[in-house]
């Protein structure tokens, strides 16, 4: 599963267990996300602009349709859905009413890009990427650009204020907390890397440093990124999903058969990685669980 060479610890973390294909037929897969409480994993189908969600049983039934070409997804600290939707440049919330939130849509009047991927702070502050894949064919829609960069913002908790925190990316994609927060990790896709920036008590940033590259043989490239309980990092790359501990040391790539762009960790004790790659849903038992979203 592994690539030769891999850290000794690999194993610690990743165990041996087999990769299983856990449904296919997609378009192009994205943004899954486990609700740890009521067990269920969803899902997005860019192309098809369609959301799916997979209940405790198994089943996958379509669970949003149109998505306006939803990406990436995640839960707020109130266990509602919020998703980045490249259609139609916004950050949207699902209401327990099935109403939805536009959270963001516009930075100082100018239109998003196409917001690609999300993460809630233990605070409810919302960050989230905008690169500009949602306006290219196939994964969006194509349409002029409004803003000169490809930016990386927070939401404050109450939604009165959308701030740009980084513009000086090609194109930012992934990103996640350290566990304690005081970190933020940010992929660029066009330049191979993940960055490091320090969280100040406000929410801002600072540094943001290349922290590791993503190096290998294989298609893929940065996109989905996530931290486990332990403080490893994984991060999709070329040839799979490569895994680093907390000081940015890589221990391996998990071998995925066609090029992840995302993926969670879910079921009941968060040791299952739910991998969406292009046109399949993979799942892989590991060693070391996940974080709770909520």
């Amino acid at each position: 599963m592994s690539r030769v060479g891999a850290d000794a610890r690999y194993a610690q973390v990743l165990g041996d267990a087999a990769l299983e294909t856990v449904a296919s037929g997609y378009g192009f897969l994205e943004g899954p996300v486990w609700h740890p409480y009521e067990k269920w994993l969803v899902f997005s189908d860019i192309p098809n602009s369609r959301m799916y969600r997979r209940d405790a049983s198994g089943r996958i039934e379509t669970f949003r349709d149109p998505s306006h070409m939803a990406n990436g997804n995640t839960l707020d600290r109130a266990g509602r859905l919020l998703s980045c939707e490249h259609a139609s440049s916004r950050v949207t919330r699902a209401e327990a009413d099935g109403a939805t939130t536009v959270l963001a849509s516009h930075y100082q009047g100018q239109e998003l890009n196409s917001p690609n991927d999300i993460v809630v702070a233990t605070g409810g502050a919302v960050y989230f990427t905008d690169p500009t894949y949602g306006r290219m064919p196939y994964y969006g829609v194509p349409r002029a650009l409004a803003l000169p960069y490809r930016g990386v913002y927070r939401l404050d908790a109450d939604g009165a204020g959308l701030t740009l925190l980084a513009d000086d990316f090609a194109q930012p994609n992934g990103l996640c907390f350290s566990l304690d927060e005081s970190r933020l990790f940010v992929n660029d896709t066009e330049r191979q890397h993940i960055r490091v920036f320090n969280v100040a008590a406000d929410g801002g940033l600072s540094g943001g440093a290349v922290w590791a590259v993503t190096r290998g043989e294989g298609a893929g490239a940065p996109d989905g990124m996530k931290i486990d309980s332990c403080g490893n990092l994984y991060c999709c790359g070329p040839g799979g999903i490569h895994v680093f501990d907390a000081s940015g040391d890589e221990l391996g790539v998990i071998a995925v058969p066609e090029t992840p762009a995302n993926f969670t960790f879910g079921d009941e004790d968060l040791r299952s990685l739910y991998i969406t790659a292009t046109t399949s849903l993979y799942r892989l038992r590991v060693r070391v669980p996940g974080l709770r979203l909520f």
